[in-house]
């Protein structure tokens, strides 16, 4: 049986990965299909009702969207642990289980075969380090820390990514950065920086209201317009490379070379 983490989001699936199975949510279009993927990537707070929102707006749009429980292989204070350090160290069993997610939606039958990756702060954070690697055809990244390696983002497939300049979790300058290195190679992009919001902006955190002061304090805040703004750019890149043929980009040959490997 599956157990419920979180504030309440249970995993609907298990998906084979190299370190043993995982559980994850998938959402399903209500469309005929077949249909393009999406890997959505938690954040910190791992597989929540927010986590399964998000999905389900995916799964909406016409995408097929599996969110990994990235803490749900065992005893969950160690997976929470090993998970964070993975995000910082650019290695271990998650990265393995975000691209296991990405190879269970290729092999579904309902699936195009083209298939994004989205990300919200820690999971915009593994976004970024997964999009040079040629699995992913599109990339979504919201608020997520630069990788370790900014060279390595000439490589990447197309990304959209949104921050706001009051947040502080990641550092001032981010977008900037971020579109720097994506332009050195030319890579299609849309980055946004919203200067009237902080970190996950578009996440709603399903806490009761007497505890929203705290995430006020912190910076960290839902604001509608901003979100849906975000969303609204999200989807017109998804559309371009998932729901249609896209035009070759730096990192194109790896993709495919991925999908009959």
């Amino acid at each position: 049986m599956h157990r419920v983490d979180g504030d309440g989001a249970l995993p609907n699936i298990a998906y084979p990965a190299p370190a043993g199975a995982l559980p994850g949510y998938l959402a399903t279009p209500t469309t005929d299909g077949p249909w393009p993927g999406v890997v959505v990537v938690q954040d910190v707070r791992g597989m929540t009702t927010d986590l399964r929102r998000i999905s389900d707006r995916l799964a909406g749009e016409g995408y097929l969207a599996l969110a990994p429980d990235l803490y749900g292989r065992g005893f969950k204070p160690k997976c929470m642990i090993a998970t964070i350090r993975a995000h910082f160290a650019d290695t271990g069993d998650a990265y393995d289980d975000i691209t296991a997610a990405r190879n269970h939606l290729a092999g579904d039958p309902r699936c195009t075969g083209r298939i994004g990756l989205m990300g919200f702060c820690m999971g915009a954070g593994f976004v970024l380090q997964l999009s040079p690697r040629g699995l992913f055809d599109v990339a979504a990244a919201h608020y997520g820390l630069a990788p370790k390696s900014l060279d390595a983002l000439a490589r990447s497939c197309p990304v959209v990514a949104s921050y706001g300049a009051k947040d502080r979790v990641v550092k001032p300058g981010a977008a900037g950065t971020l579109e720097s290195s994506l332009t050195r190679g030319s890579v299609d992009r849309d980055i946004k920086e919203y200067p009237d919001v902080g970190h996950s902006f578009m996440n709603k955190s399903g806490i009761p209201a007497p505890f929203t002061i705290i995430e006020r304090l912190a910076g960290f805040a839902y604001s509608e317009p901003e979100a849906e703004d975000a969303w609204e750019r999200t989807f017109a890149f998804f559309e371009k490379y998932l729901q249609t043929p896209p035009p070759e980009f730096p990192g194109q040959d790896g993709i495919d070379d991925a999908r009959t490997s």
